[in-house]
């Protein structure tokens, strides 16, 4: 090899480098190390206070006697971009019965206009709200997503699932959360 081949291949080296260093920095991992958490069925799930897109504090609680998708995505991850179409026809197909789907962002470092063009390109109308560390603490989420819980009508989770599941497991897991009753 000669001398410029070889600082070819160190300078294609450090940009490499620099790049996978950015790429990991632009994904920080908002919630615990913990790992995900084998015993959360039938816990209280955890009340939080998130903005949400258009300004408002919401609270899980102002959903109470309803059955909750918490959904938990980032703009930069494709498999939600999958799932959340489907949380969208699940909304509209199971909202009448009680059922409200919520999309939390997490280790996501988009800004708020970006966030809300994302969702709205995708044709989601459920609320999106602004997630916060200490709500992926509370819930156990692990360092990737999508993370996705349901909650009972009584306030209880009912499943926890990790990664992008087929529409029909989603659709199971809605129909349970609607069963659970106070």
């Amino acid at each position: 090899m000669n001398r410029a081949s070889v600082v070819l291949m160190v300078v294609a080296i450090g940009i490499t480098a620099l790049l996978v260093t950015k790429l990991r920095s632009s994904r920080p991992p908002v919630a615990s190390d913990r790992g995900p958490s084998l015993n959360v069925k039938g816990q209280m799930a955890p009340d939080f206070a998130l903005e949400s897109l258009d300004g408002r504090t919401v609270h899980l609680s102002d959903f109470h006697g309803k059955a909750i998708v918490l959904n938990f995505w980032a703009t930069w991850c494709t498999p939600c971009r999958y799932e959340m179409p489907w949380f969208e026809q699940m909304q509209k197909q199971y909202g009448p019965q009680g059922l409200q789907v919520l999309g939390i962002t997490v280790h996501d470092t988009s800004e708020k206009n970006d966030i809300a063009a994302f969702a709205s390109n995708l044709g989601i109308d459920y609320p999106i709200l602004l997630g916060k560390k200490s709500v992926g603490e509370a819930y156990e989420c692990v360092r990737s997503v999508p993370v996705t819980i349901y909650v009972g009508r009584d306030g209880k989770i009912v499943e926890k699932v990790f990664g992008l599941k087929g529409r029909d497991e989603i659709e199971e897991s809605v129909r349970k959360s609607l069963s659970r009753r106070q």
